[in-house]
């Protein structure tokens, strides 16, 4: 194990797609810092407090891992963190124009902070926080798609579940 990572994210919310990269990436770094970031391109459907929470409660089993939001860009708070990795997780190759991009652009802004890309287990690959939404939306069982303190949250947010 190696140092202090950053993993960025909205997790709105957090998903089993998610944990799987934290709870990986825990074992590759000394600490993880999982941070929240407040985006004000996106309207959430939690707030800040609320996937912090959530996170909290859902990684409480993995002792390297903090959880923290942040504001701005990213590279300042892996600077401020003391961290010199990014931890991203790709699901498709969808996901890596994007993430090229960002891993580029930070980059250059910072030569010594490097961008570290973890590939999705397979079992995870079609799941995202807008498809958990919209499945939950329309109260079905989300289940199996978020970890379990998560599930608590999304019935407050939408309802009961109806059996599949």
């Amino acid at each position: 194990m190696t140092g202090t990572a950053v993993y960025p994210g909205s997790f709105d919310p957090v998903t089993n797609g998610h944990l799987d990269i934290i709870e990986r990436s825990a074992k590759v770094f000394n600490k993880v810092v999982v941070a929240v970031l407040h985006n004000r391109n996106k309207e959430p459907l939690f707030s800040v407090d609320e996937r912090l929470t959530m996170l909290r409660e859902s990684v409480e089993h993995i002792p390297n891992v903090e959880i923290d939001s942040f504001n701005g860009l990213l590279i300042d708070y892996v600077r401020q963190k003391q961290a010199k990795t990014i931890v991203r997780g790709l699901r498709a190759v969808s996901d890596f124009e994007y993430e090229l991009q960002a891993a580029s652009i930070n980059r250059k802004l910072d030569p010594e902070i490097e961008t570290f890309f973890m590939m999705t287990n397979n079992q995870y690959s079609y799941l995202s926080s807008s498809i958990v939404k919209e499945v939950a939306k329309y109260e079905a069982d989300v289940k199996g798609l978020v970890p379990s303190p998560v599930d608590e949250y999304l019935y407050e947010k939408y309802g009961p579940f109806t059996a599949e």
